[in-house]
């Protein structure tokens, strides 16, 4: 059985679908997608090129507005933010700017300007991020590096249940999602990396780094 792409925990079996088999991790209650299972950059690309989300789409403003709009109460009025997998249309950047915000943007394969992941920011921001990402630890140590003390980490992702959620979620459809994050999974993070955990809304945490 492979180890858990966040803690290394060796896994157990937890599904198999007629498309993949899915391993649960006992330690920090990820469920994650075998190795076996991903799809090489090149195919990862031409699905994400399929989706069509930009400034003008009212609705994804919407969506976005469920991190963001909390987000902006919670930092200070001339705070600097990242968008870590921003997308093709850095949406939530242009929509911060509105509120006098300056969020950087990156994104592995539309804007893939590493030097942004150079700096500190007050917030850094993934919405629909974390489940594309194969090395869950290397993405929280990254992470990590990128919030300034004080700061706040805001996820976006749906959140995994029981089993019984599981198998007819339509969140595993998605062949790009391969790590799935359970609320234990983000409060296991939150007592290793010594943050704070905020439960903002079924698919919307944020982790408050300390101040020193």
């Amino acid at each position: 059985m492979s180890s858990c792409p966040l803690c290394h925990h060796d896994t157990v079996a937890f599904h198999q679908d007629k498309k993949r088999a899915y391993v649960r991790c006992p330690q920090c209650f990820m469920v994650s997608v075998p190795t076996a299972f991903y799809w090489d950059e090149a195919a990862e690309k031409a699905h994400y090129d399929c989706h069509h989300n930009d400034f003008a789409d009212a609705g994804y403003q919407h969506f976005l507005s469920r991190t963001l709009t909390p987000l902006l109460t919670r930092v200070k009025p001339n705070a600097n933010g990242l968008d870590f997998g921003c997308g093709e249309g850095a949406v939530l950047s242009q929509m911060a700017a509105k509120h006098g915000i300056n969020v950087a943007n990156y994104d592995l394969f539309y804007h893939p300007d590493t030097r942004v992941l150079s700096q500190q920011y007050d917030f850094v921001c993934l919405t629909e991020v974390i489940e594309h990402i194969a090395d869950a630890q290397a993405l929280v140590e990254q992470l990590s590096q990128l919030v300034l003390p004080g700061g706040i980490l805001a996820v976006m992702t749906k959140r995994v249940s029981d089993l019984d959620g599981f198998i007819n979620w339509h969140y595993k459809i998605d062949p790009t999602h391969i790590n799935f994050y359970a609320l234990e999974t983000f409060e296991w993070i939150a007592r290793q990396q010594g943050w704070k955990l905020e439960v903002i809304d079924r698919d919307v945490v944020f982790f408050h780094l300390p101040a020193c």
